[in-house]
């Protein structure tokens, strides 16, 4: 159980933290009771999540999210704040959220990957809200993204950078998620249908949040109750396991769809050749 312990032994315990994580959790509860109160038609309900499907986080989760950043998006659209903007901001919130993991704030760092992740929703909003969106604005959003995970991961890596097998496993989650991403632009650069599957970005910023706020919730109960410091690590431990198992298995499931698109079956006339050589090379 050490390398379980490591949150616990080196985590500050500070009430910011556990304040944050808090916050979180209730901005969540009150966006989703929100959210049920405004679908009580069954009609509504199925058209917001028919507008906004995917593959691994829930339909209603995704609705309930765009339901909520609407106003907002009306909002900064009316004033006229550029979606580059957003993304900046965003790329700053990321930033500071690997160095909050870095140093083990797992509350604060909560809070920060909320606001991140809320940026990265919000300025594709914002863009084809205000009618701003280009190719220039796509690859500056890409980017960020690609830096975004990289800030929250390598902060975890460099906090786990004591525990060999903690830190493959963090490891583990940052390749399965640069592959995923990987395959999605090389579908869009083969120009072949982006594959189907789960742990996309949504997905994986999903779980991280949610591992990393109940950390501090997690630590809080383990002292109240006397129980062993690891299962203040149980959360995060979990959310990175899912990433990196289900992120690593739909890469290598969307480069053998990409590879079957890309790659045709052989011709019958290139399969006689081939009977025809082999025959040759069986009677010499």
């Amino acid at each position: 159980m050490d390398d379980l312990t490591v949150i616990a032994l080196k985590s500050t315990e500070s009430s910011a933290d556990l304040a944050c994580s808090c916050a979180v959790l209730l901005l969540a509860a009150m966006v989703a009771v929100g959210f049920a109160l405004a679908t009580v038609s069954h009609r509504r309900r199925a058209d917001l999540a028919a507008q906004h499907r995917s593959i691994a986080l829930p339909r209603a989760a995704s609705a309930m999210t765009h339901w909520a950043l609407a106003p907002v998006v009306r909002t900064l659209v009316a004033a006229d704040v550029s979606a580059n903007t957003i993304t900046g901001c965003s790329l700053l919130a990321g930033a500071a959220a690997g160095l909050a993991l870095a140093l083990g704030h797992f509350g604060v760092a909560a809070a920060l990957l909320v606001a991140a992740s809320l940026g990265d929703a919000l300025d594709g909003l914002v863009a084809r809200g205000g009618n701003t969106e280009s190719p220039g604005g796509a690859l500056f959003d890409a980017s960020v993204d690609r830096y975004e995970e990289f800030f929250s991961l390598g902060g975890l890596a460099i906090y786990f950078r004591e525990s060999g097998p903690l830190l493959g496993l963090v490891l583990a989650a940052l390749m399965g998620s640069f592959m995923v991403s990987y395959g999605s632009a090389k579908a869009e650069a083969l120009r072949v249908p982006v594959p189907p599957g789960a742990m996309r970005r949504a997905e994986r910023a999903t779980c991280l949040c949610l591992g990393t706020t109940l950390v501090p919730l997690a630590g809080a109960i383990a002292r109240a109750c006397h129980g062993p410091g690891w299962i203040a690590s149980l959360p995060l431990l979990g959310a990175l396991i899912l990433i990196g198992g289900a992120a690593n298995v739909s890469a290598v499931r969307r480069i053998r769809v990409i590879a079957g698109h890309v790659s045709p079956p052989p011709s019958p006339s290139s399969d006689a050749v081939s009977r025809n050589v082999a025959a040759r090379a069986d009677a010499e």
